[in-house]
């Protein structure tokens, strides 16, 4: 007998990070919310996640593997989603741990509200963590209440891609995630910056929803931050520059604010000879030269996608 279509389909991309996936899947199994499958996207370079995932396949019958050998996030969203079964869609990371009541608040808000187009829960600091510098930093999005965003003005970037939700039909409705943006692509991050930007450019609803949490493992060393940082900034200025390139005056206005913002911390950072510096220095370089490599690539006007081209030519 066939069984019956899952309500939520969830997708995990991991690259070499079976035990961080490990974390990730246990907190999966432990959902109290019924009826889901998980799709692990797996751009690894060894067999160690398949094998953990034959190893999970007892105590989360719907767990599948699926094989991405080309590299990048936005692809990898990209397959999950192809692949899904259900017609909501929830995202986490492989160094994430959903707590039991993850899935079954993200049905709620759906269900509560038909317009919303995407959702972004609170990525927190797992309790264990206790903020030291010696143990690093870890990328995290806070926030108290639930808001609506319905209009480009409110941008700011709203959530991480650590926890979010779509409904197949939205996702769908933009044309995906842009491949060339995101870890692992030319751009390298904020695809999910843009993914938001264009939901709210085709009229939609993005939701904050405090109830939906994930607990963010993804401690990264002091010393990794100004390399993290300019990747924050050459998908930040690739981002924009694309929708500028299109002629969106908005596009153009946050840009701006940004690159001042950037630059005037910057200056200020090394004029006190703060330890940040070199950090705030390398994010506002960034977003210059995501910019500049923005046209390295043409771009579907239709779909405001980037697509990959010879350096040369008009886009």
């Amino acid at each position: 007998m066939q069984q019956d279509r899952p309500r939520i389909s969830v997708v995990v991309c991991t690259r070499d990070r079976a035990d961080d996936l490990k974390r990730a899947l246990f907190g999966l199994e432990a959902q109290s919310f019924s009826g889901f499958e998980v799709i692990v996207v797996d751009q690894s370079r060894t067999d160690h996640t398949e094998r953990l995932v034959r190893e999970f396949a007892h105590v989360l019958p719907t767990l599948r593997l699926v094989r991405q050998p080309q590299p990048g996030l936005s692809r990898a969203y990209n397959r999950g989603v192809r692949e899904a079964q259900a017609d909501l869609i929830a995202f986490t990371d492989d160094d994430c741990l959903a707590p039991p009541d993850w899935l079954a608040n993200i049905w709620t808000a759906f269900a509560g509200d038909a317009r919303v187009d995407l959702l972004y829960g609170q990525v927190l600091a797992p309790r264990e963590f206790d903020g030291t510098p010696t143990m690093g930093l870890i990328p995290l999005r806070a926030f108290a209440e639930r808001v609506e965003v319905r209009r480009l003005r409110a941008f700011n970037g709203l959530g991480m891609g650590a926890n979010f939700a779509a409904p197949r039909a939205a996702v769908e409705r933009v044309g995906g995630f842009d491949e060339v943006l995101g870890g692992g692509g030319p751009l390298q991050s904020t695809q999910d910056f843009d993914f938001a930007y264009r939901i709210l450019r085709t009229g939609g609803t993005i939701v904050l929803d405090p109830t939906v949490v994930a607990y963010h493992y993804g401690i990264r060393p002091a010393a990794e931050w100004p390399q993290l940082m300019g990747s924050y900034g050459v998908g930040l200025g690739g981002f924009y520059c694309k929708h500028i390139r299109l002629g969106d005056v908005r596009a153009a206005q946050l840009f701006a604010k940004a690159a001042y913002l950037a630059a005037g911390q910057a200056l200020k950072a090394t004029a006190l000879k703060r330890p940040d510096a070199r950090i705030k220095r390398r994010y506002a370089t960034s977003m210059v030269l995501g910019a500049k490599k923005s046209f390295e690539f043409a771009i579907d006007r239709r779909a405001r996608l980037y697509i990959a081209r010879p350096a040369t030519g008009v886009a």
